[in-house]
Parts: structure tokens; sequence; C-alpha cells
């Protein structure tokens, strides 16, 4: 828990630097109370003598970046969330770049050799040069000899010396806020803060140990070793530990480079259904998905398949989470809104004090201005703004393990636009719900369950003979313990203490409940 001092200095110093650098001076001042309207002016007064005259979302950034590399992150995280902070402020954040001037070299040598526990000299031929610096970590393009005397490329990617104890305080400033916002804010509740933040905490926490990110692409590895048009690098684990991971290095077009990847003949169209059908098929098919997939962190190989590196922050879905995402789209694909409605309170995510056939008319009003519109109008983004108003309107609360997800699939979203401006997100979609709702809902999914169903009963069945027994004992000792009870004399006492293998005893008291529930439910079929 954050030192509440420290946490109030840090709420005085991101408003300080905020109102300095012209944020809060560009707010509008339509409606704002008289108490308001004088912060407001103190503001203006505070900013620098150019700030006002710059667009915010520049104003923005520069504040985020002056208070450190945390403060971008959340940045980041916020941009897509505009229910919390609004959808002009979230499209200013979704500018925001993490990038950092690189750490010294012998910094970096220091925490391989650290790290691995051998010199560096005996790990690479070459650690080269850097090719990619951020808050967190920064990559170097290194070679390395093979067993066989062969050579070959690799990406070494190394931890900032000093980063997780900056972020470790700063991120404990944020939960004092959003307690206190909590605590404080009745209408912030709604948005659970405090999840927020640790949601935040936990995937930073994770993208801070390298160990885990190569576990992630590892994973992702066997999850898509099927799949022809997807894939990651792999992973070099003699090389790798908490503070560095050498992977493959990947020979590639970036994906933020549009006009190289068209130069090299590549079908633009095909790669922007590629990338949203993958992100999909991942979160639905294996409940385990790339939560960082901007462009920066895709790749096109020669073949055509999209490479994905960066794999700090992945997010995960339950089975019920999974089926609930797959028949939300599905139900909204199809125009079903009564499904949509009745599927969001089974899941408890609306208050049962709602109306279901309410709930029903305001998704209607959200899907149905999608058909119709040319596809390059049809925004997964702006669909999200307008189903977080309505969770508003119905009392929803935000589910922090969606959080991740609603971001992948806006970043992935707006990756495909670029490769096609015309992209529809729902019609690529929709062969991938699809066969999701076939095989875990459909007939074959039925087969599935009838057949779990039938071990079960012949599990059961295996048991009848000690469910017997335990009868048998029921029958002859019930009358006794009716009239006089358990008695456990010293004798007895002796003998269960002599006995090692505990196991035995509770065996029979095992079947001995067993049976006691047998003869309830027989009871109750006799009589009832």
């Amino acid at each position: 828990m954050a030192n509440p001092v420290y946490g109030t200095l840090a709420l005085v110093r991101a408003v300080y630097v905020l109102a300095r650098e012209g944020v809060f001076a560009a707010f509008p001042t339509d409606g704002l109370p008289p108490g308001a309207l004088l912060m407001h002016g103190v503001a203006r007064l505070m900013a620098r003598g150019s700030a006002e005259d710059r667009a915010s979302s520049d104003n923005l950034s520069r504040a985020l970046h002056r208070l450190g590399p945390s403060y971008v992150k959340l940045g980041q995280f916020l941009a897509t969330r505009p229910d919390i902070v609004g959808p002009d402020i979230a499209r200013a954040l979704g500018s925001l770049q993490d990038k950092v001037p690189p750490f010294p070299r012998e910094q970096a040598v220091a925490e391989i050799e650290t790290t691995l526990g051998r010199k560096v000299e005996d790990l690479f031929i070459d650690l080269g040069e850097v090719v990619g610096a951020a808050s967190i970590a920064q990559v170097y393009k290194a070679r390395i000899r093979n067993e066989d005397g062969t050579e070959r490329i690799a990406a070494v990617k190394v931890i900032r010396p000093g980063i997780r104890s900056q972020f470790r305080r700063e991120l404990e400033a944020f939960g004092f806020i959003a307690r206190f916002l909590e605590r404080f804010v009745r209408s912030s509740r709604r948005l659970r803060p405090v999840a927020i933040v640790q949601t935040l905490a936990q995937s930073t926490k994770i993208e801070m140990d390298l160990r885990l990110e190569a576990a992630a692409s590892s994973e992702m590895a066997d999850n898509t070793a099927d799949d022809l048009d997807f894939r990651v690098p792999r992973i070099d684990w003699e090389r790798t530990g908490r503070d560095v991971l050498t992977m493959e290095w990947i020979e590639g077009i970036k994906m933020n480079d549009v006009a190289a990847v068209a130069a090299a003949g590549h079908d633009l169209k095909q790669l922007g259904v590629t990338v949203v059908q993958s992100f999909l098929r991942h979160a639905m098919r294996d409940g385990f998905f790339h939560a960082d997939m901007h462009q920066g962190n895709l790749f096109v190989a020669p073949d055509g398949a999209i490479v994905a590196v960066d794999l700090g922050i992945v997010g995960r879905l339950s089975d019920n989470s999974k089926r609930f995402l797959a028949e939300i789209l599905y139900g909204f694909i199809r125009r079903d809104y009564r499904r949509v409605a009745e599927l969001h309170f089974e899941a408890g995510y609306v208050p049962r004090n709602q109306d279901v056939a309410s709930f029903a008319q305001a998704l209607r009003a959200i899907g149905e201005p999608i058909y119709g519109q040319p596809a390059e109008t049809i925004s997964m983004g702006h669909l999200l703004s307008l189903l977080f108003e309505v969770t508003e309107l119905f009392d929803m609360e935000t589910r922090p393990e969606l959080i991740l997800l609603q971001k992948t699939m806006v970043v992935v979203e707006g990756v495909a636009r670029t490769f096609d401006p015309k992209f529809n997100m729902w019609v690529a979609a929709e062969p991938v719900v699809s066969d999701y709702i076939m095989n875990e809902l459909g007939p074959a999914a039925k087969l599935r369950d009838a057949r779990a169903g039938i071990e079960a009963v012949a599990r059961l069945a295996r048991r009848l003979p000690d469910f017997a027994v335990g009868l048998d004992v029921l029958s002859t000792q019930l009358p006794e313990l009716i009239e006089n009870g358990l008695r456990l004399n010293d004798d007895t006492l002796v003998e269960l203490v002599k006995d090692s293998k505990t196991s035995i005893v509770f065996g029979h008291i095992e079947r001995s409940i067993i049976a006691l529930a047998l003869v309830g439910i027989a009871a109750a079929l006799i009589f009832g």
C-alpha cells in the first residue's frame, strides 16, 4: 500500500504538471459551476505562455512524458477507455508513443552478465547496436554461433536498470489516487478505478519479467503451431532470464510501414482480415491473446504470414468469458439483441433489478445503425463507446477481466484499417465467431457434453460396490446410532491412534456419508 504522504505528493505533482503544460486550460468552460470556473482560471494562469496556443493533445502528451514512463503507460491504457476519460481525451492519448533515449551499452552488458551468469563474449559473437528503446527495455541485434559452427541473428531484449522501483513507486501512487476517488467521488465507483489500477500494475509486473514474456511467446507458439498465417519468434532459453530475453530475429517488414508492405507485393486487404481473425481466434479458441497488437509489434514475413513480437502484455479469458464474447459478437452479427441482453444478465454483468427488454432495446439502438452503413464508417471503437454509455444507464459495472480485450479489439481494428480503409470488422469477424459457436455450442459440443456425462455415470457405476457396503453398514448400525449415539471408548481411541493408515478411517466415513445421501435421495423419491 502506498504511503499516504507520497501518494498525496504524487497527486499534487501530477495536477501541477498537467496545469503547467496547459492541459486543464484547454478544457471547455461551458456549464462549469463557479468553483470549477475559479480553478480553471488558476490553471490558465499556471499554464506556460505558449501552451494555450498548442493543440490540447500535444499538451497532454508532453505532460505525461514529463511525469514519467508509468504515466505514459497509464495514458496508453486509458486511451482504450473512453468511458473514463471521454472520447476526445481518449483520441489524444491514442497518439502517445513509448519512446525514450537508450541507456548506455555498459549497463546493458552488466544486466546480461548478471542475469545469465556468463560473460557477454561467451554468449554472443557480437551484441550489435540498439535497434529500439522504450521505457521498460531496449533491443539489440546480435550474432550467435550455433553448435555446428554456423551463425544466426537474434534479437536481445534487456530490461532498463532501475525501472522496477520507479514503476512500483508510481503505481502505488496510482493506487492511492484510485482509492481516494472510490471513497470520495461516488460517480467513479462504477468504473472501479482500483481494479483498473490493479490490472495495469499486474500487466506491468509481468511485462518486466522477461521470463514470463518468453513463456507467453512459447505458449502462443504451441497454440498457433497449425496456423499458416500467424506465428511468433522462437525463444532461445539458454540466453533468457528475468532481465534478458533472446529470440529469433524476424526478417520481415514492420506493419507500420504500409508502403513497404505494398511494395513487397503483399495483399493489403487480406493482411487486415488476417490480423483481426487471428486476434479473435486466439481469444475465443485459445482463451489467450496478444494484448499489445499495435503495428510496431507486428511484421509481415516474406511468405505473407504475420509475425507478432513483444508479448509482455497478454490477456486470458475463462471458458465462460470466451462463450460470452462469442455469443455477444454473434448476437450483434445476427441482430439478435434480446439474446445479447439475456447474456449480460446471465453473466451477472447487469443488475437483476434492470429490465431485459429495455436493455435489449438499448442494444438495438447501438447495433441497428451499423447495418446499411458503408464499411469504412463502421467502427468497433465507436460501438464500444456506445456500449459504455449503455452500461452506465443500466448500472452495469466495468469488468476488469475484459479491459485488455476491449483495448486490443480497438487497436487491431485500427491496424486493419491502415491496410484497408473500407475494412468491415463484422464481416471479418463472422467466420471466426460462427466457427466457435458451432464447435462450442453446436451439435458437436452437445455430443462432447453427452460423452462427458456418460463417463461421469460410468465412474459412478464403478463406485456402486462401495455404496452398497456403505448402505449395508448403515442398515446395521443406524438403529444403534439413533438410539445410543456415536460412542468411542478408550480402547477404540487407542486403536485409532495406532492406525497410521488414516485414509482407511476417512474411507469408511466417506462411504457412510455417501450411503446417507443415497438413503436421503431414495426417501425423497419414495415419499416425495
